[in-house]
């Protein structure tokens, strides 16, 4: 059962929020962070090269320590500032209509290297250790992970009554996307949501693979550096936000190639026949719309991919999978990419940016071919992680993105 915690957040006040939140830092390139990052944005702690000129190498020693002395700014010059008490907080994501309402905590450390913390993604080590480096250098957790739990009809009855009062934040980012933030600062409230969780089975993580085990990487460090650790130290929580799983909707997230190893167009279709069930649809926008159909996009054309019966295996958690049959049948077999996160003649678009934007890097030469998939399921992750299966890369999208900057946790 998982373990969490109140926390004291460190966040903006409320007249500045807008201008102090932010998009993750992940979702962003450097180019896209400057332009986009206002004098008091958040980018400018967590994409700090942006303050050089020219924008500095986001590893080198100068930019981790502006990240320091900018975290410092922000709160002498009351930016951010942190609440007197460890409390709760409700945190709520509108986009197309739907809401979607989720808890910030701080979870245990113990419980991601114990299992109870369920990944289905592996990490990249470079990745990996830049986000250790920000924790141990800012000594908290300046972006959180976002996770999934089981619904719980006692945790919903608590959030419908907290949002039934006014909102501590209130406001629609420049994506479009609505977000709101209550305080749970009631001591019974509290204790109450701390008890319900002690019978919640596992958290699942839908996004932020590297900064949750970055942030176990650095609860190690700090529990060997401390020869009294009773592991009920502030450093053994990290911060979180915890979702309901039928609130949640992964969307697609597609893949783009730049050349067909040496095909024609020609010859690639005739290739693909093998194993799919090929139909040309036209130059309109053609989206898959159920499991094992795939969208193409070559040379002007959208054509509509099925996989052929035996193809694929719905018994397995990892075989039934979209982005393992288009894997296997396609990128491997016919293409020649074998390592989806190390071969640079692949890229991965998130749904959100509409398939249009498929087109377009084919229509412009950068690519030779685009392909969308019907998105993954909550349930197909859920049963993923819980086997102990991990998913292929670059397999979930989610949406909207949590921004950051609402609620910072500090280690001590």
């Amino acid at each position: 059962m998982v373990r969490i915690k109140p926390f004291a957040a460190v966040r903006p006040p409320r007249e500045i929020v807008e201008e102090v939140a932010a998009r993750p830092y992940d979702v962003l390139n450097s180019f896209e962070a400057r332009e986009e990052a206002s004098e008091k944005s958040l980018l400018h702690i967590t994409r700090p090269e942006i303050d050089f000129d020219p924008i500095a190498d986001e590893h080198s020693s100068k930019v981790y320590d502006r990240a320091v002395e900018n975290f410092r700014l922000w709160q002498e010059k009351g930016w951010l500032v942190q609440d007197s008490k460890p409390c709760y907080y409700v945190y709520a994501q509108v986009m197309n209509g739907r809401t979607q309402y989720g808890l910030v905590l701080c979870a245990h450390a113990d419980d991601y290297s114990e299992g109870r913390i369920k990944k289905h993604e592996l990490t990249r080590k470079e990745k990996e250790d830049d986000r250790m480096i920000h924790v141990r250098i800012q000594n908290a957790n300046i972006e959180p992970v976002f996770f999934s739990y089981p619904d719980n009809a006692a945790i919903d009855a608590i959030v419908r009554d907290v949002t039934a009062g006014e909102p501590e934040y209130d406001f629609i980012a420049g994506d479009g996307f609505g977000h709101r933030f209550w305080v749970i600062d009631d001591d019974a409230t509290i204790e109450k949501i701390t008890a319900i969780f002690r019978d919640i089975p596992a958290f699942y993580v839908a996004d932020g693979h590297h900064r949750t085990a970055a942030a176990a990487r650095v609860c190690a460090e700090k529990r060997t550096e401390n020869p009294g650790h009773t592991g009920d130290e502030e450093y053994n929580f990290f911060l979180a936000v915890a979702f309901p799983e039928s609130q949640l909707t992964i969307i697609d997230y597609n893949r783009v190639v730049r050349d067909l190893n040496g095909l024609t167009p020609a010859e690639f279709l005739q290739a693909l026949s093998d194993d799919f069930i090929v139909s040309e649809k036209g130059p309109e926008i053609f989206k898959p719309s159920k499991l094992h159909q795939f969208s193409m996009y070559l040379a002007g054309k959208w054509y509509s991919l099925e996989a052929r019966p035996g193809r694929y295996d719905d018994s397995d958690p990892i075989g039934v999978l979209d982005v393992t049959v288009l894997s296997n049948l396609v990128l491997d077999r016919i293409l020649g990419i074998k390592d989806l996160r190390t071969d640079k003649r692949i890229d991965f678009v998130g749904g959100i940016r509409g398939l249009g934007v498929l087109a377009k890097r084919v229509d412009s030469g950068e690519m030779a071919v685009a392909f969308a998939l019907y998105p993954v399921s909550m349930k197909q992750l859920v049963d993923i992680a819980d086997s102990g299966h991990i998913m292929p890369p670059k397999t979930t999208w989610f949406e909207p993105k949590l921004r950051s900057g609402l609620a910072i946790h500090k280690l001590d």
